[in-house]
């Protein structure tokens, strides 16, 4: 008879941003183990709250089910001497899946013969396999960091300081750390008392009696009600971020929302000081209106119940007030300071060993913007302003707010710019240059901001590679990937007209005028080439672009990353739109046009004398025609233009491919055709790799 299964382990307060990691990890090891037991079930659920991780598996089958099959062991010439009798590898194949030798068989595979064995097993009671399993799964967990208690070996997130395993309505005994296994689980800290479990499907009932909610979505779903019920009855917006509202989750056992207040005064700090101050170290929901203007108010989440609300928001009240009074002070003392000043200090702040400090790598950021502008052909206005931003910046990384809020840099350099007198295009580019600093985040603004991000970017990717930092697996400890797709994003959002072998060459160049760097420049080119082409692939598979025209595109490839996105945009539509049945044949005189043109080596001197048949001055008519078609859409960026102008070849390379045979004897006029499908090819391979396009 099917029963439910209970594991619960209970801990000290796990911190939380390890606990959905760990309770998902607990599911997947359970669920795991079950099917390599051939134990059947109906469903594995986790729960988590920061005291506890847990997993309930219903309907669990009472035995493991029967297995019969059939074993492949050694080849019959191994399994059998001359004699005929059975060798030492077949009898000792017999004996490792527990049959006797009379009982392996033949049967042919691949046209070899092969010793057989019915192998069976009789299913075991779940209830004998329970007591050493259980422990394993537990024990068997990893996380982020671990920690040793007492004379203990065993390293987990916390301390246990109690385990429940039930199987129906028996307790599954064993023990880890001096910890036995009950029937006893623990309410909330304060409001809820110790709790039996009789049987598994009490369990969520029974914790709710102790004042915790052990169901993750119900509790987000209870956060979030509240939050809405006190947004509304006050006429607030609440700015609910997903990562706070994750945290908080986790943070919490009973949530009971509450509000607060703080002095206005306070307003006169930019509101994402006081945002941040909130967020990062209160765990506090910020306030707005409906512009979205900060309100002096704030939301936060207890871990109890409704009791004593009131002192409650005092007490976090007064804590916020000392929070919000050193931001105040260190928004005060900075702008004591000087912009000179604060670069000065970069000199002394090593950026890295290996390539210098802080404020070397804005020098190098200043040489890269000016060149990036030049390459743009900026007006002389976008110029000195990108020479400026680029100049100072980083010089808010010495100020006492962003040391205290790293999150703020930028934000504080374009306040304080400002206030410095800076103008208002170079204080918004000291900022923007961040940006994206996320998947969510959008690029620069304005051009000035992207000039400047660009080169930052740029600096510190062609840097780490100079040196040997490469992201390699999931290792990138510079978030060199973020900032690559930041770079892609930035010319893709403003179009920019820059090749990306021209941006690394730049970068490249400045630094080897600073002598910095161990590699060779054309190694750290290539593999820099290697590592943004998979950043505008996953731009492409972001777009929805289809996985063969993407690597039909990327065949050609990324150099210039806008015109990259458009030749796959434009590929998509042909390959898989209405027209698809006629673009199939063009695609596959363009595979076979770009198979032969690689036999005829570079060559490209087409002599129209040498034309034996119609056939082929036609095509070299329709290529001139088409070729100049090509090359000026390509240029102006209508690369659909360009792909039609391309297909319009597909009847008279047919033509060329009936009329003619390419591999002529006579060897003038098998390199003249060569040479007329490469310039084919030339303008094929520019534009796709088309025999990677899916039939």
């Amino acid at each position: 008879m099917p029963k439910d299964l209970l594991l619960e382990i209970g801990l000290e307060e796990v911190p939380a941003r390890f606990v959905r990691g760990a309770m998902e990890q607990l599911k997947d090891k359970t669920e795991k183990w079950l099917e390599a037991s051939r134990l059947a079930h109906e469903g594995v659920t986790a729960y988590a709250t920061p005291r506890r991780l847990a997993v309930i598996v219903n309907g669990l089958a009472d035995r493991q089910e029967d297995v019969s099959e059939e074993v492949k062991g050694p080849a019959r010439k191994i399994a059998l001497d001359e004699s005929g009798a059975w060798t030492k590898a077949a009898l000792g194949f017999a004996r490792s899946n527990a049959v006797e030798p009379e009982a392996l068989f033949f049967k042919e595979l691949g046209g070899v013969e092969y010793v057989y064995a019915n192998k069976s097993s009789i299913g075991v009671e779940t209830a004998g396999l329970l007591p050493e399993a259980l422990p394993a799964i537990v024990t068997s967990m990893t996380f982020p960091k671990n920690m040793r208690w007492g004379a203990y070996d065993l390293r987990f997130v916390r301390p246990i300081r109690w385990l429940v395993a039930l199987h129906g309505e028996a307790v599954v005994p064993f023990t880890i750390t001096d910890v036995e296994t009950g029937r006893t689980t623990r309410g909330h800290r304060f409001l809820g008392v110790d709790a039996e479990i009789a049987d598994p499907s009490e369990y969520v009932a029974k914790l709710r009696e102790q004042h915790v909610i052990a169901d993750v979505e119900e509790r987000r779903e209870t956060i979030l009600s509240q939050l809405g019920e006190l947004a509304e009855s006050r006429g607030w917006e609440i700015a609910i971020k997903d990562d706070l509202l994750e945290e908080v989750l986790f943070l919490v056992e009973t949530p009971t929302a509450l509000s607060g207040s703080f002095d206005p005064a306070f307003l006169d700090i930019p509101q994402e000081v006081l945002i941040t101050s909130m967020r990062e170290h209160q765990r506090y929901f910020p306030v707005l209106d409906a512009q979205g203007k900060l309100q002096p108010h704030f939301v936060t989440v207890r871990n109890g119940d409704a009791a004593s609300l009131a002192n409650v928001a005092k007490g976090n009240e007064k804590v916020l007030r000392a929070r919000l009074s050193d931001a105040k002070f260190f928004y005060a003392e900075d702008q004591k300071g000087r912009i000179d000043a604060f670069l000065k200090k970069l000199e002394s702040i090593v950026y890295h060993e290996e390539l210098g400090t802080v404020a070397d790598k804005v020098r190098r950021i200043r040489v890269t913007a000016d060149k990036l502008a030049a390459l743009l052909r900026a007006d002389d206005t976008v110029r000195t302003q990108a020479a400026r931003a680029a100049d100072i910046c980083k010089f808010d990384l010495v100020t006492q707010m962003v040391y205290e809020f790293p999150e703020l840099q930028g934000i504080m350099g374009e306040d304080y710019a400002l206030k410095f007198g800076e103008e208002p295009a170079v204080a918004k580019a000291i900022n923007e240059h961040y940006s994206p600093r996320n998947a969510s985040d959008n690029p620069p603004a304005s051009l000035v901001g992207a000039i400047v991000g660009i080169a930052d970017k740029l600096d510190t990717i062609v840097g780490c590679f100079l040196i040997g930092i490469i992201p390699t697996g999931s290792q990138d400890p510079y978030a060199l990937r973020r900032q690559a797709a930041g770079i892609v994003s930035t010319l893709l959002a403003h179009g920019l007209e820059l090749k990306l072998s021209d941006l690394f060459k730049l970068s490249l160049d400045v630094y080897a005028a600073a002598g910095l760097g161990k590699r060779e420049a054309f190694e750290a080119s290539r593999d820099l080439s290697e590592f943004f082409a998979l950043r505008v692939k996953n731009v492409l598979t972001e777009q929805q672009i289809r996985y063969d025209v993407t690597d039909a595109v990327l065949g050609a490839g990324c150099d210039d990353v806008r015109r990259t996105v458009l030749r796959a945009q434009a590929l998509q539509a042909a390959a898989g739109g209405d027209d698809r049945e006629t673009f199939r044949p063009a695609a596959e005189a363009f595979g076979r046009v770009a198979n032969l043109a690689a036999k005829g080596g570079d060559s490209r001197q087409v002599d129209a004398s040498l034309f034996a048949d119609p056939a082929e001055g036609a095509l070299y008519e329709a290529w001139m025609n088409a070729h100049g078609k090509i090359l000026t859409a390509t240029a102006e960026a209508r690369l659909s233009e360009a792909l039609a102008a391309l297909s319009a070849l597909s009847e008279p390379i047919a033509a060329f491919f009936e009329a003619v045979m390419v591999m002529a004897d006579d060897e003038a006029i098998r390199r003249n055709r060569l040479a007329l499908l490469g310039l084919i090819a030339d303008d094929v391979r520019g534009f796709a790799d088309f025999a990677k396009l899916a039939g």
